[in-house]
């Protein structure tokens, strides 16, 4: 069976979506020795793949893996920096390689901290972050000032970023100091730094700001720079939400939920 090269490297565990489509415009990616074009189909049964000179075939597929980590301040969601900084993949990759394929499913922006999912199951990175599928995802953000019921009320609403309205999110008061108020964002969508835009939009910049959950899936204790693996239920409700948007999951593999520390130190978070 045909399918696009992009999906094909996607499915593998070579890289997301994304990466796959930016190595066939590199000129990374080759068919029976010849360099790619995007939307190029293969049989991988049949034809010739390789990626930077070296052949791949279904068996060289990794298991999947599914990480959930407590990203720190300052580290980026990316699987590489040209400017050097530690990225999320560097907290992992002394405990489960760095050739597995494994990178981070969305972003936090670098000063942001908390529950970020990393996976090598590109099926799983697409549909999460397919528009299609909304996953409500928990915020715990301290903001400047003290915002008052009709501000909230246009948050909760939506506010106009780009010409285009956000989806209505939750918002509510969690706890209020002197010259700051920690706030609950719940949010279905994920523009580029949407809470810190629309906080600053509404005329109270954000101090901190912290994820706690994806959909089902909670930070809990997990202190700043470990992970875990997901448990079973957890990747199944990965699935559900990537389910319509790629072709069949690779099949359920589940390693010990345990804890792996970073190249950071453990710090715990405290608001």
């Amino acid at each position: 069976m045909t399918e696009r090269l992009q999906k094909i490297l996607s499915q593998w565990g070579i890289a997301s979506r994304r990466q796959a489509e930016q190595m066939i415009l590199d000129g990374r990616v080759c068919l029976n020795g010849e360099v790619v074009q995007i939307g190029q189909k293969a049989n991988p049964q049949h034809d010739w793949i390789e990626v930077d000179g070296t052949r791949i075939h279904p068996s060289d597929r990794p298991k999947p893996i599914y990480l959930l980590l407590h990203k720190p301040a300052g580290v980026v969601s990316t699987c590489h920096d040209p400017e050097g900084r530690t990225t999320v993949i560097d907290l992992v990759a002394p405990s489960i390689g760095v050739d597995t394929g494994v990178h981070p499913v969305g972003r936090l922006d670098t000063a942001s901290t908390g529950a970020l999912i990393l996976t090598n199951n590109g099926a799983v990175t697409f549909g999460l972050t397919h528009p299609r599928h909304a996953v409500p995802k928990t915020y715990q953000v301290w903001v400047e000032g003290s915002p008052s019921f009709d501000t909230l009320e246009q948050w909760r609403q939506g506010v106009i970023l780009e010409e285009q309205l956000t989806l209505p999110a939750t918002v509510r008061v969690l706890d209020q100091a002197q010259d700051q108020t920690l706030l609950e964002v719940v949010l279905r969508e994920g523009r580029n730094r949407q809470i810190r835009r629309v906080a600053e939009q509404l005329g109270h910049p954000v101090r901190q700001l912290h994820r706690v959950t994806i959909g089902s899936i909670q930070l809990g204790k997990l202190p700043s720079g470990q992970y875990r693996y997901l448990i079973e239920s957890e990747i199944k409700f990965l699935q559900v939400q990537a389910k319509g948007c790629e072709p069949p999951l690779p099949e359920l593999q589940v390693s010990e939920p345990k804890l792996k520390i970073g190249v950071s130190e453990s710090k715990g978070y405290k608001l």
